[in-house]
């Protein structure tokens, strides 16, 4: 089989494939005698059909099966040896639809080809990239550690009125005939709209009559106000005057203690025995989390110093929305709509594999359990859950595994972190410190 290239301009090419009857031939042979193995035919015992009836009635389509097997070979063996920086699948041209697949004809195939535009990348100390230090304040570590112990906490029942507590008892309607009256009624004054009528219990205690006003407390609200007097909706506009509730019972929630049971919960076989050494803990956790949130953001920034420096580059447009149509089943109208976008992606694909091997990133199969381990963690801590049990991990690591597409999210995160801290030995780092709500602006 002859084939050669021929390169229209700078991102066009057509390659041709040329296959002459000795390049078939024997496999055709063997291929038709392999079928006649297994064929069955009316009137005759399996594998006795005569040679001939199977080529006249599957000659036909065995002979474009092995040429297409060849073709597929043949055209891709070449790519690769000739190192072709081809885009997508090359696409049949049009001239292939006049071949008539004839036992001793050559048969000469055309694909159309996208070629990557030509890049060429170097990054030196005179490149110049952000890259923020993330600063984590006591208060942050100080909400941290009031948030494991609100986990550990429990309600108690105290003796007078804190903001955020729960009040319960009977609600007495003032000056009015059949006035309602309702034992065993709970509400929370914190959350009235009408910030006088919180400051009315700003100091009770139990067994205290409140006058208040529920409807200027919840501003007319007529789910909140038949939901407190437990009548319906309907007839709430006709109790909106003053009420007496009598306090029966103050329920706080009270945040769990600061001790060991606490750190070892939080932090597992870390042995940390004081508060002290506990918010040390959480601050280099949420300092380890800026840090690697930090490197991220530092490859966003790579990406758009180097796109601006790479400038606008020259694509196949009219091979390529061919390719993403097939892609798309078809669907033209949605290629149009994010054709830009696509290009915007494949440009920043094409300088980051030009960036691994410039920095010769690499990343082998302990590198991908690391990073879906990592995932794991990450997915759990959302929840406050830092330290996994190891078996945990290697199951849930194992799952991961099977699927082709998760490893090869995987291997990409892999390859964006190696490749992130490489880059910051090749460009001047131009550090800058913020805080955390300065830090998370940056990605709005």
């Amino acid at each position: 089989m002859n084939i050669t290239l021929e390169n229209i301009d700078a991102v066009n090419a057509v390659i041709t494939a040329e296959i002459a009857p000795a390049d078939y031939e024997e496999k055709v042979k063997k291929a038709l005698k392999d079928f006649r193995k297994k064929v069955h035919m009316p009137g005759f015992r399996p594998g006795m059909v005569p040679e001939g009836l199977v080529k006249k009635q599957y000659g036909t389509s065995i002979l474009a099966e092995e040429v297409n097997k060849m073709l597929q070979e043949g055209l891709y063996d070449y790519i690769r040896e000739n190192k072709v920086n081809m885009l997508g699948e090359p696409l049949p041209n049009e001239a292939n639809n006049d071949i008539q697949l004839v036992e001793g004809n050559t048969f000469t195939f055309k694909f159309d080809l996208a070629i990557a535009p030509e890049i060429n990348i170097s990054l030196t100390k005179k490149d110049k990239v952000d890259f923020y230090n993330v600063t984590v304040s006591d208060d942050m570590v100080n909400k941290q550690v009031e948030m494991y112990r609100q986990r550990g906490g429990s309600y108690q029942k105290v003796d007078d009125y804190q903001d955020n507590d729960m009040l319960k008892g009977v609600i007495t309607e003032l000056d009015k005939e059949d006035a309602i009256s309702e034992s065993d009624v709970v509400m929370l004054p914190k959350y009235f709209k009408d910030a006088k009528q919180q400051k009315l219990f700003a100091k009770a205690k139990v067994n205290d009559i409140i006058k208040f006003n529920p409807s200027v407390a919840y501003e007319g609200n007529d789910t909140e106000l038949a939901s407190l007097l437990k009548i319906d909706k309907e007839k709430v506009a006709e109790h909106n005057g003053d009420f007496n509730f009598q306090i029966t019972e103050i329920t706080r929630f009270m945040p769990g203690p600061l001790n060991e049971d606490l750190f070892e919960q939080v932090y597992p076989g870390a042995g940390i025995k004081t508060a002290e050494e506990f918010a040390a803990k959480i601050r280099e956790t949420i300092e380890d989390q800026f840090k690697k949130d930090a490197d991220y953001r530092f490859l966003l920034d790579v990406r758009n110093y180097l796109t601006k420096k790479v400038g606008k580059l020259e694509f196949p447009d009219e091979k390529l929305k061919r390719i993403m149509a097939a892609n798309a089943n078809g669907d033209t109208k949605k290629v149009e709509e994010n054709y830009d976008k696509s290009i915007e992606e494949l440009t920043w694909h094409l300088i980051k594999e030009q960036l691994v091997e410039m920095t010769g990133v690499k990343v082998d199969d302990q590198d991908v359990r690391e990073m879906a381990k990592e995932v794991t963690r990450m997915q759990f801590a959302q929840y406050g859950m830092l330290n996994i049990p190891e078996e945990y991990l290697e199951s849930s690591v194992k799952e991961m595994l099977k699927k082709r597409e998760t490893v090869d999210n995987l291997i990409d995160r892999c390859i964006e972190v190696k490749l992130g801290t490489a880059l910051k030995e090749k460009v001047a780092l131009k550090e800058k410190d913020v805080t955390p709500e300065e830090f998370n602006k940056l990605f709005e």
